[in-house]
C-alpha cells in the first residue's frame, strides 16, 4: 500500500514537499506556545491524502500554483483543528500512536489551539483576497459542525436510518474530501459547472471512504489495529449494523439492538453480533454501497481529458476502498 501512495503522489511529488514548508509557514504565530504546540502538529502530519486530492485536481485541469497551495493549506489547518476539537470531544489521547494535543497540553489549550488553526485557515484566504475559496472553506466549516451534532443527536436515540447515516457521513467526512476537489480546480479559475462537478467527486469518493472505515469493524484480521467491534461497544450505527437491524426478524432486532444499548460492553454478546452482521449480509450490503460510490465517482473523472492527475486519482479511488488502514 504504501507504494500505492507514491505511485499516487508521483506527478505531485514536488509539489507535496514543498508544502510541507509552506504549511508550517501558514501556521506561524507570535506565540511561543503556540509554536510548539504547532511544530507538534507538523512532526505527527499523517498520510496527507487531503493536500493531494487538492493538487490532483488543480492538475486535472491546470496547473499547481501559489493559489493551489493556499487552498491545500486551508483545508489541512481546517482538518488539523477538527482532528484537534474531535480528541478533546472524544477524550482521546492517543492519535496516530502519538500522544493528541489535549493530552500533552490539556483541554483549554486544545481548543484554543484548534480555534487559532480555524481562523488562520479564514485569514490565509481574505489576505489573499481568495474569496471563492472562502466561500467553499466557510461551508465546509458548518457542514461538518452540523454532521457531528447530528450523529450526536441520534446516537442518543440509536435511531439513526440509512438515509440519516449517509446525511451524517456527507457531512463529517465527505464534505472535506469535495472541498479539497472543488479548490484545486478553482485555484486554476474553472467555470462553476467544472467545480460543482469535481465538488461531486469529492462527495462520492468521501462516502465510500467513510463506509470502507466503518466496515473495519467487522474485520478479524485487525489490520488498522482497530478492536473488532469497537463500533458497536460505542453504540455507533454505521451501514452494515444499520441494514442488518432493518432486515432482521422481529425477534432478532429486539436481540441485538438490546445488544447495542444495554449489553455494548459484554464482549460475547458484541461478537455475536458482529457474526450476525456478517452472516446476514450487512457488510455485502455495504460493500456493494460503497463501490457504487467509487463507481459515480469514477464515471465523473471520465468526463476529463486523460493525464497523469486523472491517472493518480483513478488509483487513489482504488486505495480509498481497498486500504488496509
Amino acid at each position: 500500500m504504501a507504494n500505492t501512495v507514491e505511485l499516487i503522489k508521483a506527478p505531485i511529488s514536488d509539489e507535496m514537499k514543498l508544502f510541507e514548508q509552506k504549511f508550517y509557514e501558514s501556521m506561524k504565530s507570535n506565540v511561543a506556545l503556540l509554536d510548539k504546540v504547532t511544530r507538534f502538529i507538523v512532526t505527527t502530519k499523517g498520510k496527507q491524502m487531503r493536500p493531494m486530492f487538492v493538487f490532483l485536481c488543480a492538475k486535472l485541469v491546470g496547473n499547481v500554483n501559489e493559489k493551489t497551495f493556499r487552498g491545500a493549506s486551508m483545508i489541512e489547518l481546517i482538518h488539523t483543528a477538527t482532528l484537534v476539537h474531535d480528541d478533546v470531544v472524544d477524550e482521546s489521547f492517543k492519535r496516530r500512536n502519538f500522544f493528541s494535543i489535549n493530552a500533552l497540553w490539556k483541554n483549554k489549550i486544545a481548543v484554543l489551539v484548534g480555534d487559532y488553526l480555524l481562523s488562520k485557515s479564514v485569514l490565509l484566504s481574505t489576505d489573499n483576497k481568495d474569496f471563492d475559496l472562502l466561500s467553499v472553506i466557510a461551508r465546509t466549516i458548518r457542514e461538518m459542525s452540523e454532521g457531528e451534532l447530528l450523529q450526536l443527536e441520534k446516537a442518543r436515540k440509536l435511531d439513526i436510518t440509512e438515509d440519516v447515516y449517509y446525511e451524517i457521513i456527507r457531512q463529517k467526512t465527505a464534505t472535506l474530501i469535495a472541498a479539497c476537489c472543488e479548490v484545486g480546480v478553482l485555484s486554476n479559475g474553472v467555470d462553476e459547472s467544472t467545480a460543482k462537478k469535481m465538488q461531486e467527486f469529492g462527495t462520492y469518493t468521501g462516502m465510500a471512504f467513510q463506509i470502507k472505515d466503518d466496515l473495519f469493524d467487522y474485520q478479524t484480521s485487525n489490520i488498522i489495529g482497530k478492536p473488532v467491534g469497537i463500533d458497536i461497544k460505542e453504540q455507533k450505527m454505521t451501514l452494515p449494523l444499520i441494514y442488518t437491524l432493518k432486515n432482521a426478524s422481529p425477534e432478532n432486532y429486539k436481540k441485538y439492538f438490546a445488544t447495542i444499548k444495554r449489553y455494548n460492553n459484554d464482549s460475547k454478546k458484541v461478537r455475536e453480533l458482529v457474526e450476525f452482521v456478517k452472516s446476514s449480509g450487512g457488510m455485502d450490503y455495504a460493500i456493494r454501497t460503497m463501490k457504487d460510490y467509487q463507481q459515480k465517482a469514477l464515471d465523473i473523472l471520465a468526463e476529463f481529458p486523460d493525464n497523469e492527475a486523472k491517472e493518480s486519482l483513478k488509483l487513489m479511488l482504488d486505495y480509498v476502498i481497498s486500504r488496509k488502514l
